[in-house]
């Protein structure tokens, strides 16, 4: 049995984070793997001085309060915040204990934004073992890994490129699951990587993972699925509207908004039950128009271009899976897209045929050995 290590954003207190981590885990002991989670050591940022640590906490706590939402969810948020690694990390199976540099078969590092090495969150930083530096592994390759909002010209900018190269040099294979991640590899390198869909859409969650309650106990509700705060007043007061006129509740997942009636804590498993049984989904993230998709619900995009941007990856997931249509081209759109039923039937032949490609991708990198 091939040691195999992930090494991902494992320890990011979100759903998607530890979703697609989990479902890497998955796939790789299918294949007959003995799979461990493998830590990094987060360096300073690039572009930021944020701080980090206790400071950092206070910080973000005090952010919760400057919100536009109901003080009850704001407080909920911040217990879910304060709460989620011990509710929810050993469900990956890890421990207070970090896993650095083990002695393994292959090293795996992706899925999520492992690559995304030009931005400011001090929870990850530029941190060279992200790219594979100081590994003891047999064997380094990248499954779906994401530059998420790092793109060449930063890399330029910010005088990296030269180290991302030689760093990239040394994988023996290179998986990446968007356009703008694939372009920076072939730049850098000359030559063309893998592309491979997020592990939320390429294990079958819906169909094997056990631990997903049937139902959910709850009125009619759509969900929101963002980042807390970023829904605008005027898109806030969209939703509002449209949810009284269909008779639904407002569910927030994930974060806080001004429109929600109810902030949901749950684990992760838990919420796929929630996109399940939900109304509809408006979400601004990557994950949760994923989770939207294999739950096979009437969704809206909102793709940000601004602040933390998520186009790059967003645009490139709708166009991969036939579903740009999804997006919201402006606000006014968002209850005709919540209304309009999707036919999944494309979707599901292109999602079978990525799972196929994966699956054999994983394989032949685990048993081709160094």
């Amino acid at each position: 049995m091939k040691k195999v290590g992930i090494m991902s954003m494992q320890r990011i207190a979100n759903y998607g984070s530890f979703l697609q981590a989990y479902g890497l885990k998955q796939i790789l002991s299918e294949l007959g793997c003995e799979v461990e989670f493998v830590d990094y050591h987060v360096e300073p940022c690039l572009i930021s001085n944020e701080q980090r640590g206790f400071g950092r906490k206070v910080k973000k706590v005090l952010e919760v309060f400057k919100y536009n939402a109901p003080l009850k969810d704001k407080i909920n948020f911040i217990k879910h915040k304060k709460n989620y690694a011990g509710n929810n990390y050993p469900l990956l199976g890890l421990t207070e204990e970090m896993n650095y540099t083990p002695e393994l078969d292959l090293l795996v590092i992706g899925s999520d934004e492992v690559f995304n090495c030009v931005q400011s969150n001090s929870n990850v930083g530029f941190s060279p073992e992200l790219f594979g530096v100081n590994n003891r592994a047999k064997k380094l390759i990248s499954y779906a890994a994401s530059f998420g909002n790092t793109t060449k010209e930063k890399l330029v900018k910010y005088e990296v490129e030269n180290q991302i190269r030689e760093w990239l040099g040394k994988f023996s294979a290179i998986s990446v699951r968007d356009n703008n991640s694939g372009s920076i590899v072939s730049d850098l390198l000359h030559s063309t990587p893998e592309y491979h869909l997020d592990p939320v859409l390429i294990y079958d969650y819906v169909g094997k993972c056990k631990d997903i309650p049937d139902t959910v106990k709850e009125t009619k509700y759509l969900i929101l699925y963002g980042y807390s705060g970023r829904l605008s007043k005027e898109e806030c007061e969209i939703v509002k509207r449209y949810a009284k006129n269909k008779g639904l509740q407002v569910f927030c997942i994930g974060g806080i908004q001004e429109c929600s009636d109810k902030f949901i804590e749950c684990n992760p498993f838990e919420v796929i039950s929630y996109f399940k049984n939900a109304d509809s989904i408006l979400t601004d993230t990557f994950h949760g128009t994923i989770l939207s998709i294999i739950t096979h619900r009437k969704f809206a995009t909102l793709v940000r271009k601004s602040g933390y941007g998520n186009s790059e990856k967003l645009i490139d997931l709708l166009e991969r899976l036939k579903l740009k249509d999804r997006i919201v081209s402006n606000e006014e759109a968002i209850p005709e897209l919540l209304d309009t039923p999707i036919d999944y039937n494309d979707t599901d032949r292109i999602i079978k045929q990525e799972r196929e490609r994966s699956y054999e991708y994983l394989r032949k990198q685990i048993e081709a050995g160094v």
